[in-house]
């Protein structure tokens, strides 16, 4: 049955049968190959292994609030005796410690089957970039999954896995949930260890989680946050922070002239749709000024925060090898170009932009925007993949670099049957506030033709198979 807004997959694994959760799990993923959304799958004899040794704990008495809920991890997480290709089969290692939401995720129970696609060393936004296939929406195999943690999303679409670790440092926790109709949670950067993941902008790069509901991300989220030592780029939260609207709400919306949905209307209609529905559910819609957003989200493909992305890549592997990607190397090159004083002018101009931004969400409880303007088709994704997966971006692009929290929730679906998001975001360390808020608008959300169809046979439910 439907996972979208009415039960929690994860409180539904648990209390069912894990081992028979098991057994479906591996038939469905079997049966769809063709997705492309593994690289690697856990031997099913290990995972019954597993799932018998943590029944038997349980049975004596210690307590997983996780018990036997399976999960997928994007490829360029470590995963203890599982390979790390980050979508470079050159790069391939094997890891001899998990990251440590990883960690943390086993400590409570949970089992992770295997390692999930994504665009190749995390860069893009399309899942269209990877030498193990591309991923498309679990709508339409003609359009893009989004990505770059495209795997993750389509596994938790497709009801392989309950949820799933996705990574996001422009984007990529946050559009593949929008085009699969999941939910995508994306942290405070510094909330979440990073410890364990192959970096790509290291100072803007955070472990994102992918699941049916926001309560289920609530959940996750309580069990892999928190202060890590061992993480140079991890952050202790502050001791007091924003407690979440009770009762009505202000939220911020766009303005007219700042919503761009590069041909294809109907998305803006479905934007505007969720802002109506959001004042009906009590909301105060405020329009506010765009602009420093969109010039902070350039900074992201446009500025020296490339070359952080170029240098973070090349002290792992050279770019310059047949084992990379043209277009991850299209990319990347431009990176030589910017020079240190490039960079600190633009560190300089983005605390401006913060400061901007900080007064703009100071009276607002969240700020709505479109998960991404439009999906694009694999094949004009393909004949054009820098341009189109640029405009991706154009509204998640700006987050981590004015350090913003966000939660993509299901909005809609277009006529062509692909679903489309919204994301709502508030400033660092107020992420309990917005899954708050996130979990009252999830419900009235009204995107139950797509959720109804796609998933009808248990996206994460799987003791009902």
């Amino acid at each position: 049955m439907s996972q979208l807004n009415t039960r929690s997959a994860i409180s539904s694994s648990v209390v069912g049968d894990p081992l028979q959760t098991i057994e479906t799990a591996y038939r469905r993923i079997e049966a769809e190959r063709d997705r492309n959304c593994w690289i690697h799958v856990r031997p099913i004899a290990e995972t019954r292994d597993l799932c018998r040794a943590l029944l038997a704990r349980a049975s004596a008495g210690e307590t997983f609030p996780l018990l036997g809920v399976l999960f997928g991890v994007k490829d360029n997480i470590d995963v203890a005796d599982m390979p790390t290709t980050a979508a470079c089969p050159a790069f391939s290692h094997m890891p001899a410690r998990s990251a440590r939401s990883v960690e943390r995720l086993s400590a409570a129970g949970a089992i992770c089957i295997g390692k999930t696609n994504l665009d190749q060393l995390a860069t893009g936004l399309s899942g269209a970039r990877s030498p193990y296939g591309a991923c498309a929406t679990v709508a339409d195999p003609r359009y893009i999954s989004g990505g770059s943690s495209s795997g993750s999303a389509v596994a938790v679409a497709a009801g392989h896995v309950a949820f799933a670790l996705g990574t996001d440092t422009g984007g990529s926790g946050r559009i593949p949930a929008g085009f699969n109709g999941i939910v995508g949670i994306k942290p405070t950067v510094g909330l979440v260890s990073s410890r364990g993941l192959v970096p790509n902008c290291p100072t803007l790069d955070c472990v994102s989680i992918f699941c049916n509901t926001v309560q289920d991300g609530a959940t996750i989220l309580d069990v892999i946050e928190g202060f890590d030592a061992e993480d140079c780029y991890s952050r202790r939260a502050p001791a007091s922070v924003r407690p979440p609207a009770a009762g009505p709400f202000k939220f911020g919306r766009l303005h007219g002239n700042d919503l761009e949905f590069f041909g294809m209307p109907e998305c803006g209609t479905l934007y505007e749709q969720a802002c109506d529905r959001f004042s009906a559910q009590g909301g105060t819609a405020v329009e506010i000024d765009f602009a420093p957003f969109a010039e902070a989200g350039r900074m992201m493909f446009a500025g020296p925060w490339l070359a952080e992305r170029r240098a973070a890549i090349a002290a792992l592997m050279e770019i310059d090898t047949d084992a990379v990607l043209d277009v991850t190397r299209s990319v990347l090159r431009p990176a030589e170009n910017y020079t240190a004083m490039d960079a600190f002018t633009a560190f300089h101009r983005l605390l401006r932009l913060r400061r901007q931004v900080q007064g703009v969400v100071a009276g607002i409880d969240a700020l709505v925007v479109p998960t991404a303007p439009r999906p694009f088709l694999l094949d004009d994704m393909n004949r054009d993949p820098i341009t189109l997966n640029n405009r991706l971006g154009h509204y998640s692009y700006f987050a981590n670099l004015l350090d913003l929290c966000a939660v993509a929730i299901p909005n809609g679906v277009l006529p062509n049957g692909v679903p489309m998001g919204v994301t709502l975001l508030a400033p660092a360390w107020t992420d309990r506030a917005l899954i708050a808020l996130a979990r009252r608008l999830e419900a009235g959300a009204t995107g139950t033709p797509f959720a109804l169809t796609s998933r009808a046979s248990a996206p994460a439910d799987l003791t009902d198979a």
